[in-house]
């Protein structure tokens, strides 16, 4: 997400003025770490630019440096920068998921824009702690998809812009596993280190 005073209208072209400043642009997340700041590197990293960090304490702050223009771009859920985008104060220019998000369909995916590898889907999901009996689990995860299936809960997700991604308790095990890996790589590529 830009200021659409910034003028870019695609991911291209924010690559374009991030390797025309030998500084780079500035990168606004929610903190150290957080998914908005790792799938900013990750895209900065695909794309082979610099972006100087600049961690908020919130969502709300992060937007507003970028819709001033003190900030030059965020990665953010989609969920919570629609509002700014469907009012005009945020121009979406790629989505870091695998798909296109279904509340902003016309939005490419950072893979359609060009940048192969740059895909980081900001997800949630339901944990329980170590031990926990399988029925439990299993149970969990009937009412779980139960409530994914109710029309209510999938008309607020829509309205929020989340797009459910339903798996097995296996399947999301892997899929965790794989993004610790993922995470793990790219911030020794990055040479990130703790703040």
């Amino acid at each position: 997400m830009v200021s659409p005073a910034k003028g870019f209208k695609t991911a291209g072209d924010l690559v374009a003025a991030a390797k025309a400043k030998p500084e780079g642009l500035t990168l606004a997340s929610v903190g150290v770490g957080s998914a908005t700041h790792l799938s900013g590197e990750r895209f900065c990293f695909s794309a082979g630019v610099k972006a100087v960090h600049v961690p908020f304490k919130g969502g709300a702050e992060a937007m507003a440096d970028v819709i001033a223009g003190r900030v030059d771009f965020f990665f953010g859920p989609v969920g919570l920068v629609l509002p700014l985008v469907q009012a005009g104060k945020l121009t979406a220019l790629a989505v870091s998921g695998t798909d296109r998000a279904a509340a902003l369909p016309d939005v490419p995916t950072t893979r359609e824009a060009g940048f192969t590898d740059a895909e980081y889907p900001i997800w949630f999901g339901l944990f329980a702690p170590a031990k926990t009996p399988l029925p439990i689990l299993d149970a969990l995860h009937d009412q779980t998809l139960k409530a994914l299936q109710a029309s209510g809960v999938r008309d607020k997700l829509s309205a929020l812009g989340v797009d459910p991604m339903v798996m097995t308790r296996i399947d999301f095990a892997t899929y965790v596993e794989k993004q610790f890996a993922v995470n793990a790589a790219l911030v020794k590529a990055i040479g990130m280190k703790p703040e």
